[in-house]
């Protein structure tokens, strides 16, 4: 358990871990889910899990949102990079950035899994079906931060091709 521990970085304590205990504690004071696990390894990797959950969420939709109405903006890849050879604390305060962006995600996330219940309790969804759109949304968050986090490797080597002395 320590070694695994150690190996997260953190990135992932910041961005999965806390905001996913926090997830399940507001989501518990909200009357959305109840954690009924004792166990502390199955509590951090549900914790790790719906960190996760909430994270994409906050990339894919806070941050898509954020660009679209011009709350945020970005530098270019190139431009970040060279950056951040001169300044180290811009990688600390992505990594903040990312933190809130995750937590905005979280709230979120929280929001519309009460309306959901609600909904479903007002025109008595079956658990089956619950399960399905539980299922088929997850699938489509994890497909679509999986193209993104592709596109931000592919962003970086291409950003990195300049730097190459022929």
């Amino acid at each position: 358990m320590e070694k695994l521990l150690e190996k997260l970085s953190s990135y992932n304590i910041l961005n999965n871990l806390i905001p996913g205990a926090a997830f399940i504690w507001l989501s518990e004071l909200s009357g959305v889910l109840l954690l009924s696990s004792s166990s502390i390894v199955e509590k951090l990797f549900i914790y790790y899990f719906c960190g996760m959950i909430v994270s994409r969420v906050g990339s894919l939709v806070i941050e898509k949102i954020c660009l679209k109405i011009k709350l945020i903006s970005y530098a270019s890849k190139k431009d970040y990079l060279d950056a951040t050879k001169k300044d180290k604390l811009i990688e600390v305060l992505l990594e903040t950035s990312n933190l809130y962006r995750t937590c905005t995600g979280m709230i979120l996330t929280i929001g519309i899994s009460k309306l959901y219940m609600i909904v479903t309790q007002r025109f008595e969804f079956s658990h089956e079906l619950t399960v399905w759109i539980v299922i088929i949304v997850l699938f489509f968050l994890f497909v679509s931060a999986f193209c993104k986090q592709t596109k931000h490797i592919l962003s970086r080597i291409e950003a990195t091709k300049g730097d190459k002395k022929e």
